[in-house]
């Protein structure tokens, strides 16, 4: 039998790209996808290219049995997940999350950069930050999962390797990073509206992106030391894709040959990050799970330079927290993905 997965908040892009990838996944099958906006609609008619879910309806969340399934993913927004998301941990419910609510471990980093008190920090802490490359030993069998966001996706597969190594400082790190406004989500705004995005590209969050604090906590706990970063994000006129360009600091000694075989050595073998002799673009990741890394070193100014290409809603989201349900229920965790894009 296969496993039974809820998907709640599936009519967002995350969820409905996640129920997409779940349509052709060999062992795990849908038993319900929630919607506040789409209950009752089928889900065929809000999104057209889900054809195999034709016939079926989204359900409000109180119509799924949540209890009853084998694997829930949260797939809500900031600040709605701790709702649900706590007392189902709390039922022993096998839980991934989209959303940051149970990224951070500090409550008080959460009340800063996100304006607002944490309704269950008793769960900070508790659930695996579900980032493979980094963390797969915790992941493989855990019950709670915070998926990590797109941006520190990118982020930490950039840097974590030449931190870890010593290649880099830790201290003042850049990251400029641009991402295709599928990542503000489905809901409509001017910020988003195509006559706002077409032809131009904009800086946003400057200081205050709060995926800051997530970038600074997993790059630290690679470092072994306080990491702190300059965290510059985009707004690029494209549906999907991220791209982090990182700047740091060399370490004494550090060359580009040394940063370039760090990360190399440090991917090989990973089924979906590749080391890349050239730095990527995000269409040769698009609609996958794939990563590619590109990282080398300005000598003349002493930096490293690293270049990160993910989709943004697959790596960065729905790719990503189906490679951690692989991993937590036993799975081949390449189980229903790819690491090729859609080219051209």
């Amino acid at each position: 039998m296969p496993y039974r997965a809820v998907v709640v908040g599936a009519s967002g892009y995350s969820g409905a790209e996640l129920l997409r990838l779940l349509a052709g996944h060999p062992a795990i099958e849908v038993s319900a996808a929630t919607s506040r906006e789409f209950a009752g609609a089928d889900i065929a008619t809000v999104y057209p290219n889900l054809a195999a879910y034709a016939g079926r309806s989204f359900v409000a969340l109180d119509e799924a049995d949540l209890e009853a399934a084998d694997i829930v993913f949260l797939a809500l927004p900031h600040g709605a997940s701790m709702a649900v998301g706590a007392p189902l941990a709390a039922a022993g419910g096998r839980i991934v999350d989209f959303s940051a609510d149970f990224r951070l471990a500090d409550a008080g980093l959460y009340r800063t950069w996100y304006g607002a008190e944490h309704s269950a920090p008793e769960w900070l802490g508790k659930w695996v930050y579900g980032l493979p490359e980094l963390h797969r030993d915790q992941i493989r069998g855990a019950a709670l999962v915070a998926n990590p966001g797109c941006y520190p996706t990118a982020a930490t597969l950039a840097l974590a390797p030449l931190l870890a190594a010593g290649l880099i400082e830790p201290a003042g790190i850049t990251i400029a990073a641009s991402s295709g406004v599928s990542g503000a989500g489905r809901g409509m705004n001017a910020g988003v509206h195509f006559s706002h995005v077409d032809a131009s590209v904009k800086a946003y969050g400057l200081g205050t992106h709060k995926h800051t604090p997530e970038i600074e906590q997993e790059l630290s706990i690679a470092a072994g030391a306080a990491t702190t970063v300059t965290f510059v994000p985009h707004l690029v006129p494209t549906a999907r894709g991220l791209l982090a360009t990182c700047v740091a600091r060399l370490a004494a000694g550090a060359t580009a040959a040394s940063v370039r075989d760090a990360v190399a050595e440090r991917y090989a073998g990973e089924p979906f990050v590749r080391a890349t002799p050239s730095p990527p673009e995000t269409k040769y990741v698009s609609g996958s799970n794939g990563a590619h890394v590109h990282a080398t070193a300005d000598e003349r100014t002493g930096a490293a330079i690293v270049v990160c290409a993910i989709d943004n809603l697959g790596k960065g989201a729905a790719g990503q927290a189906l490679q951690n349900a692989n991993l937590m229920l036993g799975l081949d965790e390449t189980a229903g993905l790819t690491a090729g894009g859609i080219y051209p």
